[in-house]
């Protein structure tokens, strides 16, 4: 299926590694011209000669950081005209209630809230001009299923989330859609965190840890992150014009509800 993106221009952030990574090679195996984005330069420069090699395809890495005014900045002065936005940035780490101090939270929402809502005022105006855009936004299960362990990334991507929402019922008149993806248990560095916290708090081993998390979800395995870039890829196509303002799981069937 010829999504109709070559020659398109897209951000990826935080995408030096993990689903961010498996976004910018599924565009940029579609033809996009790709911006990958990440603070270590040493990684962000193999991710980016690893796409090349895998794709053949242009990629310009940026390294900034995404909480920053100067690092989204610097991504824009990359690519002034995106064509595609994928936002993404670390989650907050679990915890509880009474950790979260005042700074927590400002930390949280910097990351998982602020940051993509002051990329996409940035670019959604250009994108309206030109009568063409496709934004993601990489949040989280836990928006649809909160767990308290994950209180500070839940409250931050729900924010994102309603954002998205109300400028996506504005931006689809010309032909600017935004969406969300909500990734559960992806095999990813991510996953691998979780695993080295568990093997500390159970006295467990890795594979026993990485069984357990897995054991989570119905289909009994974490999720392939070139099944999330795909995903990503197909909202991002040019036949995807009429799908906005949704928020797609992909979790392997954990979440339990109706709707």
């Amino acid at each position: 299926m010829d999504l109709g993106l070559k020659g398109k221009k897209a951000i990826i952030c935080a995408s030096s590694q993990g689903l961010g990574y498996a976004c910018a090679l599924a565009l940029a195996q579609e033809g996009c011209e790709v911006f990958i984005n990440g603070r270590n330069l040493d990684k962000l420069a193999l991710a980016a000669e690893n796409l090349r090699q895998t794709t053949g395809a242009i990629v310009t890495p940026v390294q900034a950081d995404l909480n920053t005014d100067s690092g989204r900045s610097a991504l824009l002065l990359a690519c002034p005209e995106p064509d595609i936005l994928v936002n993404n940035n670390a989650g907050p780490p679990p915890g509880q209630l009474a950790d979260w101090d005042h700074s927590a939270w400002i930390d949280a929402l910097e990351s998982n809230l602020l940051s993509a809502a002051l990329l996409m005022r940035e670019v959604i105006p250009g994108m309206r001009e030109r009568r063409f855009g496709r934004i993601i936004n990489i949040t989280s299960a836990m928006v649809k299923t909160p767990h308290a362990a994950m209180g500070l990334s839940t409250a931050a991507r729900a924010g994102l989330t309603a954002l998205s929402k109300a400028l996506a019922r504005e931006a689809v008149i010309d032909n600017v859609t935004i969406n969300n993806l909500l990734p559960e248990r992806f095999d990813t560095p991510r996953q691998e965190f979780m695993a080295q916290r568990m093997m500390k708090e159970l006295g467990i081993t890795r594979d026993e840890a990485r069984a357990q998390i897995a054991s989570t979800l119905p289909i009994n395995r974490m999720g392939d992150p070139k099944e999330f870039g795909a995903a990503c890829a197909f909202f991002c196509a040019v036949t995807s014009g009429f799908i906005t303002g949704q928020n797609l799981q992909l979790d392997g069937g954990a979440y339990s509800g109706l709707i």
